[in-house]
């Protein structure tokens, strides 16, 4: 089988990944967990996962209900680490609610037009309407991480970002749109295993771009992006929630978990909703690099 990018995964993997990545991901079982530094060992059981997720499913269709009712405005931005998630989670979110009101902003790179227009104008027209809920797969953040550590801006561009986006996002929840920030973390080894998964599976290598090739040798500067993006962008109107996302069952429970627990609709379950794992969501003081 032909790989993507001429197996340029693998050859990252045998020829330049850090030693103690390349032994974690040859050591490993299916089902464990690679970070030493995360929580569990093991991912969580499918059993108590799907019984978790299917009561979740059912508190979703509830607040969507209430939020097309209630002509209620709802953003979630997902931003992360590349495999961290973000599609995956976004997917289980919507899977049991109704498109028409709950849909995906997940814009390309911006045309030629656009990149003359101010940063953020291209971003309002998918903000939420009455009764909508906008899941942003990547957002105006793409400013913050990926831009820089590309060089697709200036320093200066980054730095008049930061001077306006806690502004911006006050304005949105001043305006009565409920804003909810995720950053979804991966350690790297766990990263590498789910790109040399995508490389190798048919269904899945669509995912891959010369972006997440070009980025497994970067690191430590997306590291420092992301340490100064949550640093500068966390607000008391527009926090950012941080995700260990090494468990990706966990870590989906966790995100729904908080954005139901954050939104009061109607006949809401407290039982079924209950109060996301601390030691797997919490605000950025839980991000580990």
């Amino acid at each position: 089988m032909d790989l993507p990018f001429d197996g340029a995964i693998s050859a990252f993997f045998t020829e330049d990944a850090p030693r103690e990545v390349r032994e974690a991901i040859a050591r490993a079982d299916k089902d464990d967990v690679l970070d030493p530094g995360f929580p569990y060992s093991e991912r969580m059981d499918r059993k108590p996962y799907e019984k978790s997720f299917d009561m979740l499913q059912v508190e979703l269709a509830k607040l969507q209900r209430w939020v097309k009712d209630s002509g209620t405005r709802v953003a979630v931005v997902f931003e992360g680490r590349d495999a961290a998630g973000k599609g995956g989670t976004i997917k289980r979110i919507r899977q049991n609610l109704n498109p028409r009101g709950a849909r995906v902003a997940a814009l390309p790179k911006p045309s030629d037009t656009e990149a003359t227009q101010w940063y953020f104008q291209r971003y309002i027209a998918h903000l939420p309407a009455a009764g909508e809920i906008v899941l942003f797969d990547r957002s105006w953040y793409n400013r913050g991480v990926v831009e820089p550590v590309f060089g697709f801006c200036t320093p200066e561009q980054r730095a008049h970002f930061f001077a306006q986006v806690p502004d911006f996002e006050r304005m949105l929840v001043e305006d009565g749109i409920h804003l909810v920030k995720f950053w979804l973390n991966v350690g790297r080894a766990e990263q590498l295993r789910r790109f040399l998964a995508r490389e190798r599976d048919p269904l899945k290598q669509w995912k891959l771009s010369r972006i997440d090739i070009e980025g497994l040798a970067r690191w430590d500067t997306y590291t420092a992006a992301i340490g100064e993006t949550l640093s500068l962008s966390h607000t008391i109107h527009a926090p950012w929630t941080v995700v260990r996302a090494d468990d990706k069952r966990r870590a989906r429970l966790a995100i729904m978990r908080h954005l139901l627990t954050g939104l009061d609709y109607a006949h809401k379950d407290a039982r079924a909703v209950d109060a996301p794992d601390p030691a797997i969501l919490g605000d950025p003081d839980i991000w580990n690099g």
